[in-house]
């Protein structure tokens, strides 16, 4: 048997507007950490937008829409999914804890729990916090944060690229 790629017509796609009045609330939202590529930064856009996520927060030297790198990347999602730019994050994490949010640094640390073996609760709302490219999540976040989940990985670097990150943190814990 054959198989078809469908159309994009095909995939009953929302438009612009639909997907801001429609869209359910998923009780998640980004916090982006000096990341300094408008890639990135497009990139996590696109994947917010893809996993149906709330909010981003741009923290610190992020770079902001309007931006052509950006919305190379983004195609658009920068319209649709709400962002916020922030200059302390600490002060983000605070303010996210005093609206009921659990707030989780993506980081390896000494205390980190692995993806794999974390399960969201239902009901609760969540901000995963991803940090500068090579630098990761500020130390002083990473301390004002209520704990820290980790990707496991079997490879010699230890870390993969921010954007990637977003996509594999977002669907581990989506899927479950």
């Amino acid at each position: 048997m054959k198989d078809r790629k469908l159309l994009n017509i095909e995939l009953g796609r929302l438009t612009a507007d639909e997907y801001r009045d429609q869209r359910p609330q998923s009780g998640l939202v980004l916090v982006l950490d000096n990341v300094r590529s408008a890639h990135n930064v497009g990139s996590a856009f696109r994947t917010a937008d893809a996993f149906g996520v709330d909010k981003l927060y741009l923290g610190g030297i992020c770079p902001l829409p309007p931006s052509p790198e950006l919305r190379k990347v983004a195609l658009g999602a920068e319209e649709v999914v709400p962002f916020e730019h922030v200059e302390d994050v600490v002060a983000l994490v605070e303010r996210l804890k005093a609206d009921n949010y659990t707030v989780v640094a993506v980081e390896q640390t000494v205390h980190s729990v692995k993806l794999d073996r974390f399960r969201r609760e239902p009901g609760r709302k969540y901000a995963l916090v991803f940090g500068h490219e090579v630098e990761g999540v500020q130390q002083t976040v990473v301390d004002a944060c209520d704990f820290s989940i980790e990707i496991p990985q079997q490879g010699t670097k230890h870390s993969l690229n921010v954007s990637v990150s977003v996509g594999v943190v977002l669907w581990g814990i989506i899927s479950k």
